[in-house]
């Protein structure tokens, strides 16, 4: 495995991989890696003959309430699972190689960032289309690979893509999940064992809204997400910050559910801010 901190080495490693032939899948992440990014890299491996990785905790995402300073790091645990799981080019770049004049900034106009999680975390899409945008332009992938968890995120990847004209496919993957049926996420190593235990909410309450809607054949919105708050209400130290169902092409809210719809959900378990999501099917 290759391991780059500069774009320029980063650009001569794909040019070499091109000029054998190789097409290249590429795994954004912002390092702290567990089963669920590992996920992804497998989809990349599976659709590309070369699996490229960045790690990089990229500041324009965060507002000035989020964690950027205690976001886990972990650079030699993330080093030996990339390596181990079958990456070969890993992208590790410093902030400065990244944003070398500064904070660069990237427009949102659509009403896809005036909802959900945009309107929790002001400006933190337009910090994210601005790094993946980055990444497409530096790397040139075939393929980028994201995951389902961040729902909204993928939604906007995929716009940008399409209107920016990047040639790379963007592939979703299902949401890893552990047993208890936590979502697998960086943020869940700040959880207590009794916040563990509360996060598990999350899922419980997504999981009632599918079931009433594919078992009982409910498909008002309004129904369902009663239903799902009921659930969420049963932890009372779960503060949550939103619940709705979308339908899956720009997110807006449905009144009724179909095939494709999108539950999602954001609380906060303690200091520690979990989301997560279950796409209605048959």
């Amino acid at each position: 495995m290759e391991i780059l901190s500069r774009i320029a080495d980063v650009r001569a490693a794909v040019a070499r991989r091109r000029a054998l032939g190789q097409t290249i899948g590429l795994v954004p992440t912002m390092g702290a890696l567990h089963e669920g990014h590992l996920a992804l890299v497998a989809a990349a491996r599976a659709r590309a003959a070369c699996a490229a990785m960045s790690i990089f905790v990229n500041p324009l995402q965060f507002g000035p309430k989020d964690d950027f300073a205690a976001y886990p790091r972990a650079s030699e645990s993330d080093s030996a699972k990339a390596r181990e799981h079958g990456v070969d080019l890993l992208f590790a770049p410093a902030a400065v190689e990244m944003y070398p004049e500064g904070q660069v900034t990237t427009t949102v106009t659509s009403s896809l960032a005036t909802r959900w999680e945009a309107a929790a975390r002001p400006g933190h899409f337009a910090g994210v289309l601005t790094v993946v945008a980055k990444l497409l332009h530096i790397v040139q992938p075939d393929v980028a690979v994201f995951g389902q968890k961040d729902a909204q995120q993928v939604v906007l990847v995929r716009a940008m893509a399409r209107e920016l004209d990047f040639p790379t496919e963007i592939v979703v993957a299902p949401t890893v999940r552990d047993a208890d049926g936590v979502a697998m996420s960086s943020r869940n190593a700040y959880l207590s064992a009794g916040g563990r235990e509360q996060a598990t909410v999350l899922f419980r309450a997504l999981s009632a809204m599918h079931e009433a809607w594919r078992d009982a054949g409910l498909t008002d919105s309004f129904a369902l997400e009663s239903i799902g708050r009921r659930v969420l209400a049963t932890e009372q130290s779960v503060s949550v910050e939103y619940l709705g169902i979308a339908e899956p092409a720009r997110l807006e809210p449905c009144r009724s559910v179909e095939p494709g719809c999108i539950a999602m959900v954001a609380v906060r378990v303690g200091r520690t801010r979990l989301i997560d999501n279950v796409v209605f099917a048959r």
